[in-house]
């Protein structure tokens, strides 16, 4: 008889049990639904026989891993019950394109679903749930994938394959309907109860609790304008015949990405002249306020929005909120007693209002430089006064949030959203998720300009995305205009300057699995140099060799 370490103790295991078989002798002690198992370190799935020594650590789907392996093997169930109820072509046009609300928007090649045709895929996939039907991984040779796919109209599934470096491709089996999908699935479809079909605009959205409640759903609650860009968005990379990765690889082989990276960059700062434009259209928006989450790109955004104004008849002066911080001892401190520099109350919002108001007023006003090393303010006689063309560009996380400039006219107000929305999608069913790519564009560009290694950055991300939470995302509805930062070529680049740094991330450390997962993922992405992207790209804010100085 076997033994292995589960929760710090060894136990027996019994010859040939799987780890489905020893989850559910230690399900009562988690307070969500075991997907996935550590073993010695290794992510596995609850298939796999349990290995003799091994140190065994379960994953729920209350975690991200988890999480991401319960919407994975949701979306599998899905498209297993259109083909069920209309056929592999039906099956095969259903296209899984971004986030709305906690779940996946979707379309249809073929034809709009109506509310019936959901119905009744909706009660297949729940009939599908009560069978309890195995999820079976097969690894088959890539030319086999690249046949059976092109043959069953998943053409960005075989144009991907075509790429690929590894003579196998690992596929998944439901009942008879095979698909590929990039990550970890569930041992079975009874574990995928919580799912919702929702109409929404030219498709529907398969909806699922919120992470952090995984059994529970919140409120449909869609984003529209963010909905709009990202719709856009997702046209634009179409035109661009760069929708996907495998689209994106064909066009970096035929050496036509540079006319590409030309074209996306130019559809970018038309966008970037049709919100200057607005703005001059409004003779009484004074305050051009910027915001969005890490690494978005908004130093890069204010300086070529400045230009655009420029070319509009306006005098931009751009305005930092991070020199409005309070004294550094002043600072309030989190939960673990550390500085909170995220938060509302580390802004010195009355030196701030005061200030603003006095420019609206013509007056002239001394402005402060915050020193970092200090934690002080400093006077460096650095002075501004507005003229009647002047406008201030004013960038920092709270600005779309009116408690920070609660005594300012709103009226004086232009309110830009700012975001690096992920257009690319790997194929047909696997999306990149937004979040991936600005962690690679901030890890990228804290090596350089900071020495921060790879691990920090990954260590910290979940703290940066609590603050997000609770100081941008919030107040993005009630923004003017939503830009999207992402170029659809970037991680192509990025790669480059990425690896190197996850590879440094030794097995040991609690960061390697997210480093090897994103490994994986830049893995499917042909590079290209550096050196075809504009000096003025939102994307040198991260590689460096920016035409501005930041």
């Amino acid at each position: 008889m076997a033994k292995a370490a589960v929760e710090g103790a060894m136990v027996e295991i019994q010859d040939g049990m799987t780890y489905l078989e020893l989850a559910e002798k230690y399900q009562k002690n988690y307070p969500h639904e075991i997907i996935l198992v550590l073993e010695n370190g290794k992510m596995r799935e609850l298939f796999r026989k349990v290995k003799n020594g091994a140190k065994v650590e379960f994953l729920t789907t209350g975690q991200s891993d988890g999480y991401r392996t319960y919407k994975r093997s949701a979306t599998l169930l899905l498209l297993k019950a259109v083909f069920d109820v209309a056929g592999m072509e039906a099956a095969s046009g259903i296209k899984v394109h971004f986030s709305v609300s906690h779940g996946y928007y979707c379309t249809s090649r073929n034809a709009a679903p109506d509310a019936a045709f959901l119905q009744k895929v909706q009660e297949r996939m729940e009939e599908l749930v009560r069978l309890a039907l195995p999820i079976k991984k097969k690894t088959i040779p890539v030319d086999e994938a690249i046949e059976y796919f092109s043959r069953h109209g998943m053409a960005d599934k075989a144009k991907l394959f075509k790429f690929r470096r590894s003579s196998t491709v690992n596929v998944y089996c439901l009942d008879g309907f095979r698909d590929y999908f990039y990550g970890y699935m569930a041992p079975n479809t009874s574990y995928l109860k919580y799912f919702k079909l929702v109409p929404y605009d030219e498709g529907f959205v398969l909806e699922f609790p919120p992470a952090k409640t995984p059994e529970a759903f919140g409120p449909f609650s869609p984003e529209h304008k963010l909905f709009i860009e990202l719709k856009n968005s997702t046209r634009w990379s179409e035109v661009l015949e760069m929708a996907t990765v495998g689209a994106l690889n064909e066009q970096i082989s035929n050496g036509n990405i540079g006319n590409m990276i030309l074209a996306q960059e130019a559809i970018m700062e038309k966008e970037l002249g049709n919100i200057a434009a607005q703005i001059a259209s409004q003779h009484d928006k004074k305050l051009i306020m910027i915001a969005g989450p890490s690494s978005s790109g908004k130093t890069t955004f204010s300086h070529r929005l400045s230009i655009q104004l420029l070319a509009h008849g306006l005098k931009p002066h751009p305005i930092g909120v991070d020199n409005y911080f309070v004294e550094r001892e002043d600072t309030p401190k989190d939960e673990d007693g550390n500085y909170n520099f995220e938060c509302l109350g580390a802004m010195d919002i009355e030196l701030f209002n005061s200030q603003m108001k006095a420019l609206l007023c013509g007056e002239e006003v001394s402005m402060p430089t915050f020193n970092f090393l200090t934690g002080k303010k400093e006077y460096k006689g650095n002075t501004l006064k507005l003229g009647a063309d002047d406008v201030l560009v004013i960038e920092g996380i709270h600005c779309l949030n009116d408690a920070l400039s609660y005594t300012l006219p709103k009226e004086n107000k232009f309110k830009i959203y700012l975001s690096a929305l992920t257009q690319l999608n790997i194929d047909e069913h696997n999306r990149i998720p937004t979040t991936d790519g600005r962690m690679i564009r901030r890890m990228v560009r804290d090596a350089r300009t900071r020495g921060a290694s790879a691990k920090r950055t990954i260590s910290m991300w979940p703290s940066v995305r609590r603050g997000e939470d609770e100081n941008i995302f919030p107040y993005q509805k009630d923004a003017d205009v939503i830009f999207n930062s992402a170029l659809i070529y970037e991680l192509s680049v990025l790669k480059q300057y990425a690896e190197p740094l996850l590879f440094g991330i030794r097995q040991d450390e609690p960061e390697y699995l997210e480093a090897k997962r994103l490994l994986k993922f830049l893995n499917y992405f042909q590079g290209i140099d550096s050196n075809m992207v504009p000096n003025n790209s939102i994307l040198r804010e991260f590689i460096g060799g920016s035409f501005f100085h930041i």
